[in-house]
């Protein structure tokens, strides 16, 4: 299997572990080579991401991974954790949800003459995101015009 088989594989497996907690797998990430192989896992859940939940992934996913070898070799270390609280937003999902939220987008084509914007999620709706960048502003950008958009968190 290819890298992008084993994580899809990897993701399914996650998802299917954390599903009765309410986790969300956000990613799964496979790095390096040989014994310097690292997988990583984000996941997230509406109320916050608690050491325990890290744990139950990482002992259920790792375990199945070890019973179904599909890491091959054996050589890997495995790291679960949250996303963080600049986590990317990558699916339709993730946009809905955070609704509300400020952000920070780089699109792949300029709007406005700007590639990259900061500002609060107004909605998204069919496709479209809304920002509003400044007070009684908004921008409308298309999902499949974003490149990168991360929660912008405020200090």
């Amino acid at each position: 299997m290819n890298r992008e088989e084993v994580t899809a594989k990897v993701q399914e497996i996650a998802e299917r572990v954390g599903a009765s907690e309410g986790l969300e797998v956000v990613e799964v990430q496979l790095l390096g080579g040989g014994a310097a192989r690292v997988l990583r896992i984000f996941i997230d859940k509406p109320e916050g991401v608690t050491h325990a939940d890290c744990e139950m992934i990482s002992q259920n996913v790792g375990t199945i991974l070890d019973v179904e070898d599909l890491i091959p070799g054996a050589h890997y270390t495995l790291e679960v954790s949250s996303p963080g609280v600049e986590r990317k937003l990558t699916k339709p999902r993730d946009f809905e949800r955070f609704v509300g939220k400020k952000v920070k987008v780089a699109l792949r084509e300029p709007v406005e003459n700007q590639r990259h914007w900061i500002g609060t999620l107004q909605s998204f709706a069919e496709g479209i995101l809304t920002l509003e960048p400044s007070p009684g502003r908004s921008v409308q950008v298309p999902l499949e015009q974003v490149e990168k958009a991360n929660l912008k968190f405020e200090w």
